[in-house]
């Protein structure tokens, strides 16, 4: 920030820029002209996405085959699974930072309207309040879904999460309380471009600049996995996230729900107008291959299948990508059996590389698959710093970092 604090000036408490060199000027990180591999996802078409219900009923034997279907991005499916639960069940509640006026993603639109302030409205700017009180009406029986406006902010939250949510069930024993039904949903990963901002505040006596920095790039996954008690999801469509939030919302055990903010709007495809739930704690397997298996979650998994349509090209290989959906507890038998067959593995994950879900993923294969191993087990994450206000994408995961390093690794 040094460099850079030199050619900004502050006026009534707003942060302006001086005269910036030319070198500061390009705050987007972006692909040079004539890029192969590290260019922009075509959302529209991917495989991961369905562009038509015939594709989308091919694709998974999970969803309701009998259902008509309509074109929805990520928050529109969202909304969707949060209309049918209020709509199906009078014990549902939707509660946030301003979830009433539709949430900063939309996620919650016209939700207060149709089902009133008493089931849908705002909180305080109070992590820990708004996960408080929702674990305080899920043991009263209700089936409250709590939006923490950024996964950045969830941190006051954490001692709520850890050691009420996760250990009710196992503090209360015999009794059979739980707190169920409860799902606190986030938004969560890159944005693509950068995330931090300044917010300057003036001490009346010196009149100092006082810097508080937050961010809202932060992937916090790895930190509720660790916990027993909790479920953590992360879905990767449109269709994923509707059955899996609907299987959150009726699931008897706390939910962690995190969304890939990136893509709200980028992903779209058909989305059966039935309400379905797709089981938690297994896994997909997106493509069958025999060489490799590349296992990821969330946004991430676009990037590998330009990777794997790259690396399938350039080495003649046959590549498995798996998408766990559920981070914890996780579908070790899927993975453990893909890995057996083609006796290589790659995890990948936006988050830091440091003590992630990824470490998990790859001290398991290690354990259950040592011996069908070709080769150890790769891991391609977020470097071990912290998201920066500028060249995110230099910090996470792309097509280039996701190729074999060494031809050896699949010949």
């Amino acid at each position: 920030m040094r460099p850079v604090a030199r050619h900004l000036y502050l006026r009534n408490n707003v942060l302006f820029p001086s005269r910036l060199p030319s070198l500061l000027i390009r705050l987007y990180s972006t692909h040079p002209p004539s890029a192969r591999l590290n260019i922009p996802i075509d959302y529209s078409n991917t495989p991961l996405l369905h562009q038509s219900s015939t594709s989308l009923y091919q694709s998974s034997k999970e969803l309701p085959r009998s259902s008509p279907t309509t074109r929805l991005n990520l928050f529109q499916s969202i909304n969707s699974a949060l209309t049918h639960a209020l709509r199906t069940d009078e014990r549902a509640l939707v509660f946030g930072e301003d979830v009433a006026f539709g949430g900063v993603f939309r996620c919650s639109m016209n939700l207060a309207t149709e089902f009133g302030s008493e089931r849908v409205f705002n909180t305080p700017l109070s992590e820990q309040g708004i996960v408080g009180f929702a674990i305080g009406c899920a043991a009263q029986g209700m089936r409250p879904i709590a939006e923490i406006q950024f996964a950045d902010y969830v941190y006051p939250a954490f001692d709520q999460l850890v050691n009420e949510a996760a250990k009710w069930r196992y503090r209360e024993g015999a009794t059979g309380g739980n707190v169920g039904g409860l799902v606190v949903r986030m938004p969560c990963g890159g944005v693509g471009h950068g995330a931090l901002y300044v917010v300057f505040s003036h001490y009346r006596q010196s009149r100092a600049a006082d810097v508080v920095i937050r961010y809202h790039s932060q992937s916090p996954e790895a930190l509720f996995t660790h916990i027993p008690g909790l479920r953590v999801v992360m879905p990767r469509s449109p269709a994923q996230a509707k059955g899996l939030l609907l299987a959150a919302i009726t699931c008897n055990d706390p939910v962690i729900f995190m969304e890939p903010k990136t893509l709200y709007r980028a992903a779209v495809e058909q989305v059966p107008t039935e309400a379905y739930e797709i089981p938690l704690s297994k896994a997909e397997i997106l493509k069958e291959g025999k060489d490799l298996t590349v296992i990821s979650y969330g946004h991430p998994l676009y990037t590998c299948s330009a990777a794997i349509q790259a690396a399938e090209k350039d080495f003649g290989i046959n590549v498995e990508l798996i998408d766990l959906r559920t981070l914890y507890p996780w579908d070790r038998s899927a993975v453990l059996a893909s890995v057996q067959k083609t006796g290589r593995a790659i995890v990948v994950h936006e988050s830091m590389v440091n003590a992630g879900v990824g470490a998990e993923v790859a001290a398991t294969i290690q354990e259950g698959a040592f011996l069908r191993l070709e080769a150890p087990v790769q891991r391609v994450a977020g470097w071990s710093t912290h998201m920066g206000l500028v060249y995110e994408r230099f910090n996470i995961p792309d097509v280039t970092s996701m190729s074999p390093k060494t031809p050896p690794y699949i010949h």
